[in-house]
């Protein structure tokens, strides 16, 4: 190992089943040092931590830890927390009916009696070292979500952690908190805790890291100094894109006149709980929009909040110039618009039901449940569509759930279909499907739009979206930063706009 080195770890690989994801990754920490663990979805950067954890065993690689003259073998999470290595989870898995002190130091006591006062001076002692504003005997449920961060985090310093792996901790904090906790980070960076940071978030990455090592389809892209990679360089990594890679692909439908088509969907300053920020956003007929960003952005946030699917705080909205409230999905659908879900599998499918009823379950809630469409009915409804996007299955009443991947996705994309929408959300529709079946739907998309309906557009996938898209709308850290059409519509303009245009 390298003199500052804590962590290294060396041509890691990780299968499952029909899946290499993690095929010959290195990565080192270094002692008093913020190192960002950055790569899109499916990049591996959750394998990693796992494998790094004793949540998942390596299939190989090997693993040095300070102190230690040979590899270290880890086969659980009890194994990492014995070499130093502590982890706080996005999902904060401590108890909020007990003590912040309690929480510090729950199943660490020895013996049968247990000496609160002594437990709670220690805590003090501790809270106050990391200068964490909280009592030792103050009930968990009452603090902020950052204190409950920085709780969690205090417990793995007591527990004589030399490795601290932070998992998306700035998910759900606010600006101010965000402060706070990067403030705990720097004060543990200067004891010389080496601090592994995954998160989607740029700004915070450059504001508060040393070192970036970007993962990409399982395998290592690089590792950087923070001050030698420009944030356009970032996102190129992370994406798997040169700067000039992809010619200038435009959406050049005939039918859609960019001012004399009517707004179909109008929104001002709309918001919803999932901490996206205020925003303003319209479509008109025939138009294909879209939100790009990397994800964590607030694509799929925003999105929701237009089909109401998440709470909606604030904001006003007009369909067809007319203003409507709309507050959960059935007031969305009433209005004519449609949404199919980022994540099928959740959101979408129903397994066990038939490839015929998952078809009209959307026109079903439309019409109320108290008057059921005749089978004869539902079964011509399924056959349309069925027909229409060469659905590959054995009958109308084959369970969905024995489906292809593409085939459940064109299922549900008929039965938005089916209720003849004004507007229709698409958010990745084309994830974990066949190249074939992606571009029928872009044609499909394209199509559409052709015949007067509004679609919004959203993928992982930068290509797709100059391919279908006439205009975008660029989201960073959960706002909306930047909106490109016409000649901006370039891999380069939309790498530099999720960057901010810094090359820092």
């Amino acid at each position: 190992m390298q003199d500052k080195s804590l962590l290294e770890m060396r041509g890691i690989h990780k299968s499952f089943p029909g899946v290499k994801a993690l095929r010959n990754v290195d990565f080192t920490l270094r002692e008093g040092e913020i190192h960002a663990l950055m790569g899109e979805n499916g990049a591996g950067k959750s394998t990693l931590i796992k494998v790094l954890t004793g949540v998942h065993v390596k299939d190989g690689g090997e693993i040095y830890i300070k102190g230690h003259n040979a590899p270290v073998q880890i086969h659980s999470p009890q194994d990492a927390q014995n070499l130093g290595i502590s982890t706080v989870y996005q999902e904060i898995s401590l108890c909020p009916n007990l003590s912040v002190a309690e929480n510090i130091f729950i199943g660490r006591g020895k013996g049968a009696t247990v000496s609160w006062r002594e437990m709670n001076r220690k805590a003090d002692e501790l809270l106050a070292s990391l200068e964490i504003g909280v009592r030792a005997n103050q009930q968990l449920a009452s603090c902020s979500i950052a204190v409950q961060q920085m709780v969690a985090i205090a417990r793995a310093v007591d527990m004589d952690c030399s490795v601290l792996i932070l998992d998306e901790p700035t998910s759900s904090l606010d600006e101010s908190e965000v402060a706070k906790l990067f403030k705990l980070m720097r004060d543990l960076k200067a004891r010389g805790v080496g601090i592994i940071f995954v998160t989607h978030f740029l700004d915070q990455v450059y504001e508060v890291c040393d070192r970036i090592t970007v993962l990409r389809d399982g395998q290592l892209v690089g590792e950087y100094e923070i001050e030698k990679l420009p944030r356009v360089q970032l996102v190129s990594k992370m994406l798997g894109k040169e700067l000039d890679d992809m010619a200038d692909i435009k959406n050049d439908s005939p039918n859609f006149n960019e001012t004399k088509n009517e707004i179909v969907y109008e929104a001002e300053n709309l918001c919803s709980s999932e901490g996206i920020k205020p925003f303003n956003f319209r479509i008109r007929k025939g138009e294909v929009n879209g939100f790009t960003g990397l994800l964590g952005s607030g694509r799929s946030e925003c999105v929701r909040a237009i089909f109401g699917a998440d709470k909606v705080t604030s904001g006003t909205v007009w369909v067809e110039g007319k203003e409507v409230r709309i507050t959960k999905p059935i007031d969305a659908m009433k209005n004519g618009i449609a949404y199919l879900a980022e994540d099928r599998k959740r959101d979408g499918i129903v397994g066990d039901l038939s490839v015929r009823d998952n078809i009209i379950l959307a026109l079903q809630v439309k019409k109320g449940f108290f008057r059921p469409f005749s089978k004869a009915q539902a079964t011509k409804f399924a056959d349309e569509y069925i027909k229409l996007l060469d659905i590959k299955t054995a009958s109308v009443n084959t369970p969905i759930k024995s489906l292809s991947g593409g085939n459940q996705q064109k299922v549900i994309l008929g039965r938005w279909l089916l209720t003849h929408p004004k507007y229709l959300i698409l958010d990745e529709p084309t994830r974990g499907i066949d190249v074939g079946t992606k571009v029928d739907i872009q044609k499909l998309v394209l199509k559409l739009a052709s015949e007067g309906m509004s679609i919004t557009f959203i993928s992982s996938e930068t290509d797709e979206m100059l391919r279908t898209c006439s205009r975008l709308l660029v989201m960073r850290d959960r706002k909306l930063v930047g909106e490109l059409k016409g000649d901006q519509l370039t891999q380069n303009t939309i790498m530099n706009t999720i960057a901010g245009g810094e090359q820092k």
